[in-house]
């Protein structure tokens, strides 16, 4: 393996660490326990967090509650996958559509001689510390980067078809946008009567009656399906959303630098090392945090070991090579596509860092976890050329007897 480590495109700082998957037993290690940018690589470790404080197999609920006749909340519930017109109940990423929630408020009302209905917003779950004031991302976050689609503000209901594609970002107000498609579904299931939106923001903020008759609901996917989406995508607001609910559950306030301290505290108490990890975020996309392959390395075995049950799962559906998620566009050429369909990884991308967290099954037919971080890959040949070394690293591993 040191000819892949010494790849002229990973540059002079690189962090590997390969183990049995089987054993936990660490064959190969470069430089492991060094602290490094690892960046979206990181949401490993806020995974370790929210799959240990959220029940995995819990789900997300979305209601409309009728306060009195002719006015309805639309509450938020975590729920950022939502559809816009029907709901696909096998699907994790639009799984409740806004028509169904519609049309069971028109079976809930029936006959009601209500001519006008009226449909607000309650944003009081999970909305952090402050809120209205909450910040709608961490400070560590560029502008910029929200502006032109690399990640979105951070809110606890939203739709599927508006998540950001880079050069086609987000609304800003991703709740605004829903409570808009909700109302216009209404409108369509009672087309006798007038629905219109009061969005005002001292309503967001307050919260529905409990008294308030619920006349729609739906369920979201279960969390770890949606854990498992955030990381098959590199999501960085809906790993952010989900480090929110599992550490306003764990008793702590919510902010995004007190869920990066819960993610710490958490690995902390089930014994790892932290030595060289500092965190300012959950998803790994605020400059100036570091970790350490080691880290990742003993997180991911032990994951596949039994020892993270909540996130064994998550951990054994990361992309597949060549395939899905973000390696879907990898190992398409030689000799890296000796790995494509075999192995499985977290990537991690900012300029100049390169990473990959993940699994292969070597010539032996025996699964390995590996961990690989370049955090000072050259200007000169960039990214893609380290992506490119990243993935013959994983070729070379895949095709060895790694004993």
């Amino acid at each position: 393996m040191d000819a892949a480590v010494a790849d002229p495109a990973l540059g002079p700082s690189v962090g590997v660490s390969i183990r049995d998957a089987a054993t936990g037993k660490e064959l190969y290690t470069r430089a492991a326990d060094a602290p490094r940018v690892v960046a979206s690589a990181q949401k490993i470790l806020a995974a370790v967090a929210i799959s240990s404080e959220l029940d995995p197999r819990a789900r997300m609920t979305t209601e409309v509650r009728m306060v009195a006749p002719g006015e309805l909340v639309l509450v938020a519930g975590g729920d950022t996958l939502l559809a816009r017109g029907d709901g696909d109940p096998d699907a994790t990423a639009g799984r409740v559509g806004l028509r169904d929630l519609a049309e069971q408020v028109a079976g809930a009302v029936g006959e009601q001689p209500v001519e006008r209905w009226t449909v607000r917003l309650d944003l009081t779950y999970a909305a952090g510390p402050g809120y209205p004031d909450t910040p709608t991302y961490p400070t560590g976050w560029a502008p910029g980067d929200v502006a032109a689609g690399f990640t979105q503000t951070v809110a606890m209901i939203g739709l599927a078809d508006e998540r950001p594609k880079p050069y086609e970002p987000s609304p800003m107000d991703p709740a605004a946008s829903v409570l808009d498609a909700f109302v216009g579904e209404l409108q369509r299931a009672v087309p006798d009567a007038t629905v219109t939106a009061d969005d005002s923001p001292d309503l967001r903020a307050t919260p529905t009656p409990t008294e308030a008759t619920v006349v729609a609901r739906g369920e979201s996917a279960a969390y770890r399906d949606v854990l498992a989406e955030a990381l098959d995508t590199s999501d960085n607001a809906l790993t952010e959303n989900l480090a929110r609910q599992a550490a306003l559950q764990a008793g702590r306030d919510g902010s995004f630098a007190d869920n990066a301290a819960f993610v710490v505290d958490t690995l902390k108490a089930k014994g790892y090392d932290l030595t060289g990890t500092t965190l300012l975020d959950t998803s790994g996309l605020t400059r100036g945090q570091t970790s350490t392959a080691a880290l990742l390395s003993q997180v991911t075995a032990d994951a596949l070991a039994g020892k993270l049950p909540g996130l064994q799962d998550v951990i054994a559906r990361l992309p597949v090579a060549g395939l899905d998620g973000t390696l879907f566009d990898r190992f398409r050429t030689e000799p890296a596509n000796a790995a494509a369909g075999v192995a499985r990884a977290k990537t991690g991308t900012l300029t100049g860092i390169s990473s990959l967290v993940g699994t292969t099954v070597d010539a032996d037919e025996r699964e390995l976890t590996f961990v690989i971080v370049a955090d000072q890959v050259p200007a000169t040949s960039g990214t893609l050329a380290a992506r490119a070394a990243l993935d013959r690293f994983v070729a070379a591993l895949t095709a060895c007897g790694c004993r």
